[in-house]
């Protein structure tokens, strides 16, 4: 298992840039219903569930890569979560969302993992919230979207994590999409707000580049990098067909020109391929309960 680990440690040095003096690596990764644990090394047949230590070790190899990740779908069992940061040691710290009741809220928190000897906190956190329309109360989000601000340096960011209803059809992810956008470029826009370098970053489950979900999260400026495009989001995605469902994004004006002040993307992002690495024994959802069925995405800034 030992070797194992460190066979992974090796590939995630080849597809993730490392910890610079002047870079910020920031990441998310939806972690398929990320709450109990089997409290072993070794799963057998009937544990329950699948995920334990081992997965945990992985999970934990792949996070430490970054200053800050957005984790998606942790759940009200918060068992995983306290033993990924065990694993992470006592440098790193966590946020996390109380959970939206309901059903269509799953169970799940949103939750900020962070390395204090790279980013600390900025005293900014919180939920977002839909203003009442002039007729009266709106739908709010089915999980609601969680916000911190954190510090590198001199530089502050502030990173904005959701994790869209899946709903019925695509149809019906529309209105939580388009609020979501609209809602982050008012808080842009807004005067003498504290809103400097904006980022939001999750499971949106955009289809793809030109369906009316994927133009609705772009139309009010948010961008995503380029290098993101092509990147497989679901480890059940087939070749050729990727989706867009998890992205990393900020503000740019109409011509393109970045809002981000202080801080510049490199032009590197990407995704982890976890699959060769891990259980090469077990079928694709087997892993899935195990690490995920999303893979993590990443971006890089210079600071």
């Amino acid at each position: 298992m030992q070797k194992e680990l460190a066979h992974f440690g090796v590939a995630l040095d080849k597809n993730i840039p490392s910890k610079t003096a002047t870079n910020l690596l920031i990441g998310t990764w939806n972690l398929r219903a990320f709450g109990g644990l089997t409290r072993s090394w070794e799963s057998t047949r009937g544990d329950s569930p699948k995920r334990n230590w081992h997965a945990v070790a992985c999970i934990a190899a792949v996070s430490s890569r970054f200053d800050v990740i957005a984790v998606q779908e942790v759940r009200r069992d918060v068992t995983a979560l306290r033993t990924l940061m065990t694993m992470l040691g006592p440098t790193w710290k966590f946020m996390t969302s109380d959970v939206t009741e309901g059903s269509a809220g799953n169970s799940e928190r949103l939750t900020f993992i962070y390395d204090t000897d790279r980013v600390q906190v900025s005293g900014l956190v919180g939920e977002i919230v839909l203003p009442p329309a002039a007729d009266g109360p709106v739908e709010q989000f089915a999980r609601t979207p969680y916000a911190a601000g954190f510090t590198r340096g001199e530089v502050d960011f502030l990173l904005t994590t959701v994790h869209v209803l899946w709903g019925a059809s695509p149809a019906q992810r529309l209105p939580e999409i388009t609020g979501f956008a609209q809602w982050m470029r008012d808080w842009a826009d807004r005067p003498n707000d504290w809103n400097q370098n904006l980022f939001v970053l999750g499971d949106f489950n955009l289809d793809r580049i030109g369906n009316p979900l994927f133009e609705a999260f772009i139309s009010t400026g948010l961008w995503p990098p380029t290098e993101l495009n092509n990147v497989p989001r679901t480890i059940f995605d087939a070749s050729g067909a990727n989706h867009f469902y998890d992205q990393i994004a900020w503000f740019s004006e109409p011509d393109g020109t970045s809002l981000l002040e202080s801080m510049t993307y490199t032009g590197r992002a990407g995704h982890f391929d976890f699959l060769p690495h891990l259980y090469p024994d077990l079928t694709r959802n087997e892993v899935s309960w195990r690490i995920s069925d999303h893979y993590p995405l990443w971006a890089e800034f210079t600071i």
